[in-house]
C-alpha cells in the first residue's frame, strides 16, 4: 500500500477501531479517524500521529445524515477518492436483566440504528469515492454473537449466554446487509465482508465481568487483513481470526 491509498475507520478513537487504523497506517495508507467526538478523534489522531503515521481525524457521528454528508464532502475536497472503509462505529446497548421480553423497543431502535442503519447511511454517503478507486474494500465489524449457528448449535458457548434482543440480532442484521452490499458492488470490483475480531479487552467489554486476555490489536488482524485483500479475494463473507464464521 501507498499514502495515496485513503482509509477511514469509523468509531476509531478507541478500542479495536484505534488499533485497525494503527494497524492500516503501519501499512503506509493515510487513514482518516473518525469520531463523533473532535477533541478525543483530534487526541487519538495525534497519538498515532507521534508515533509517525499518516492519520487525520475526522468529524462523523454515524447517526446523524448531516454528518456524515459533511464529512463525506469533506473526503471529497480533499482526497477524491476512497481505498477503504471499515464500519466499525458500534453500540451495545445491554441494560442488566433485560432479556427480549422485557427490552424496550427504543433501546432495540437506538441499537439498530447505530449499528445497521449507521452502516447504511455511512455507506452509501462514501461510495461515489469508494467507486473512484481502484479495488476499494468494505469491512463490516460484526461480531460472533450476530451468528445464528453459534446460538443454535447446544455445544456453542454462545447457546449458553443470557437472551439479548439489541445487539445480537443487530449484527446478524449486520451481517445479511453485507451480503446484499457485495451482490450490489461486485460488478464494481470493491470486496464488502462482515468481521469477527472476537471479545477483546476493551472498554466496550469491560462491564461484562468477564477475564479476556485478547488485545484490541489482535481483534483488529482480521479486520486490516480483509481491508487489504487481493483482488480474487472473498466477498460477502463473515470471517474471524480462523476463517469463515458460519451465518
Amino acid at each position: 500500500m501507498t499514502a495515496t491509498t485513503i482509509a477511514l475507520v469509523t468509531g476509531a478513537n478507541k478500542g479495536i477501531g484505534f488499533e485497525v487504523a494503527a494497524q492500516l497506517a503501519a501499512s503506509g495508507m493515510t487513514v482518516l479517524l473518525a469520531a463523533r467526538d473532535a477533541q478525543r478523534g483530534e487526541a487519538a489522531a495525534a497519538r498515532l500521529r507521534a508515533a509517525g503515521a499518516d492519520v487525520h481525524p475526522l468529524v462523523l457521528d454515524v447517526t446523524d445524515p448531516v454528518a456524515i454528508q459533511s464529512a463525506a464532502a469533506h473526503v471529497a475536497d480533499r482526497y477524491g477518492h476512497l481505498d477503504v472503509l471499515v464500519n466499525n462505529a458500534g453500540i451495545s446497548g445491554h441494560r442488566a436483566g433485560e432479556a427480549p421480553s422485557t427490552t424496550r423497543p427504543e433501546l432495540v431502535r437506538e441499537v439498530f440504528e447505530t449499528n445497521v442503519v449507521g452502516v447504511l447511511m455511512v455507506t452509501n454517503a462514501f461510495l461515489p469515492l469508494l467507486r473512484r478507486a481502484a479495488a476499494a474494500r468494505i469491512v463490516n465489524v460484526s461480531s460472533g454473537v450476530g451468528s445464528l449457528t453459534h446460538h443454535t448449535t447446544p455445544d456453542h458457548y454462545m447457546s449458553g449466554l443470557p437472551a439479548l434482543a439489541g445487539y445480537p440480532p443487530s449484527k446478524t442484521a449486520l451481517n445479511a446487509l453485507t451480503i446484499q452490499y457485495a451482490k450490489e458492488l461486485g460488478k464494481d470490483g470493491i470486496l464488502v465482508n462482515a468481521a469477527a475480531p472476537g471479545a477483546c479487552a476493551t472498554d466496550f467489554t469491560k462491564d461484562l465481568g468477564l477475564s479476556i486476555t485478547r488485545t484490541a490489536a489482535d481483534g483488529a488482524a482480521v479486520i486490516v487483513r480483509l481491508a487489504t485483500l487481493g483482488p480474487d479475494g472473498p466477498t460477502g463473507g463473515f470471517f474471524d481470526d480462523d476463517g469463515t464464521v458460519p451465518w
